[in-house]
């Protein structure tokens, strides 16, 4: 049996070949460059350390957070410590060019933005603020602040730029000839 639907300008349109209940993963578009492929799985890499490394110690991880100088109690520490490992997890499957939703790489994608975001904001805020640990890996491997971890910082919003650029989830308009 099948359905029909007026939802879009009363255009008569079945359920079964308009709308479709499950999500259909899609391969992820081919990279503009090889070199991209590659900066992905080198972002993704990093990023996976610096999330293990704040997961080993995560009931340490927002007393490291409060000590970047920023102005965070207890509870929001912790809360922001959980955001920050889930969103260097989320930005794991576009890194690595798994199969998935456009909505799904396009969300991977800007978890990678917020995350590298994240870092390079309180990375210059720890140094301006005094801040006494940079946090990267949380409390199992204490790094000291300073402007070691903006130049990192930096350098991953280079990685995850380029990767953005060479993956792009969305594929590129077509000019209209007339």
């Amino acid at each position: 049996m099948t359905k029909i639907t007026t939802l879009f300008a009363n255009e008569k349109c079945a359920y079964t070949t308009g709308m479709s209940f499950f999500v259909q993963p899609t391969a992820a578009p081919q990279p503009k460059t090889k070199n991209a492929k590659l900066i992905g799985l080198l972002l993704a890499g990093i990023l996976l350390v610096m999330a293990v490394a704040q997961l080993f110690t995560f009931e340490k991880f927002p007393d490291v957070l409060m000590l970047l100088g920023l102005p965070l109690n207890k509870a929001s520490a912790t809360l922001v410590a959980a955001l920050i490992v889930t969103l260097e997890v989320a930005a794991q499957p576009f890194l690595l060019g798994m199969l998935l939703s456009p909505a799904a790489q396009s969300g991977s994608m800007a978890a990678g933005w917020l995350v590298v975001a994240w870092w390079l904001i309180v990375s210059v805020a720890a140094n301006v603020a005094g801040g006494a640990a940079s946090g990267f890996l949380g409390a199992t491997i204490p790094l000291p602040a300073g402007w070691w971890a903006v130049c990192l910082s930096m350098a991953l919003a280079g990685l995850d730029g380029w990767a953005a650029w060479g993956m792009w989830p969305f594929a590129p308009k077509g000019r209209k000839d007339n």
